[in-house]
């Protein structure tokens, strides 16, 4: 299971990359903030105490687990792009994906000792999901802008952390069921943004 953290983001990455054929730009920065921040999570530890199963341990799956670790890398690009003026097509998904490359192999290393399907196999999975569903929404607004395409992205884009980190919680929870659905609707702009990736392809 730690092969599992360690080897699918960059993996899935590959993948998708033969299907777009481009990495997009700002791939020197992903990796070295990626890197960085790995580095400053290993040494710092977890932000918030986890407690039991109530709303603290919720909370520490959205910010120390599975959302904030994905958001962060999509709010950097998005500062970098407007400020530092990236050229070439905007791939906030490629930029999260090598961004998370380091983290991933920096949590393997930590969750290794624990050996835990969560961590180790379903939070690369809502990792994923979350790099590249986000994107597809954003992409989708930006590309066919109406008023109601924009309050559907926004929502989706609001509800796809939560949805995660709840789904997170669930699986910890022993509520399985429910982690399941959530994990599955998760996935759901992944497979739609993969499908079209390799419908241009």
């Amino acid at each position: 299971m730690s092969f599992f953290c360690l080897l699918w983001v960059p993996l899935f990455y590959l993948l998708r990359r033969s299907f777009t054929g481009t990495s997009g730009s700002g791939s020197v920065w992903a990796l070295l903030l990626g890197s960085i921040t790995a580095i400053i999570q290993f040494f710092l530890g977890y932000f918030v105490n986890p407690g039991g199963f109530g709303f603290s341990r919720w909370l520490f799956g959205f910010i120390d687990i599975v959302s904030l670790t994905v958001l962060v890398p999509l709010l950097i690009y998005l500062l970098l792009m407007l400020f530092s003026g990236f050229s070439g097509d905007m791939d906030f998904a490629n930029f999260a994906m090598l961004w998370l490359i380091p983290v991933a192999a920096m949590r393997a290393l930590s969750w290794s000792s624990a050996n835990e399907p969560i961590l180790l196999v379903a939070v690369p999975l809502l990792w994923t999901a979350l790099a590249i569903g986000i994107p597809f929404f954003i992409n989708w607004m930006l590309s066919n802008f109406r008023w109601y395409t924009a309050i559907i992205s926004i929502i989706c884009i609001l509800v796809l952390p939560i949805a995660a980190s709840t789904a997170y919680w669930a699986f910890f929870s022993q509520q399985t069921a429910l982690g399941f659905l959530l994990f599955f609707v998760t996935q759901i702009p992944l497979v739609f943004s993969l499908t079209l990736d390799i419908l241009h392809s």
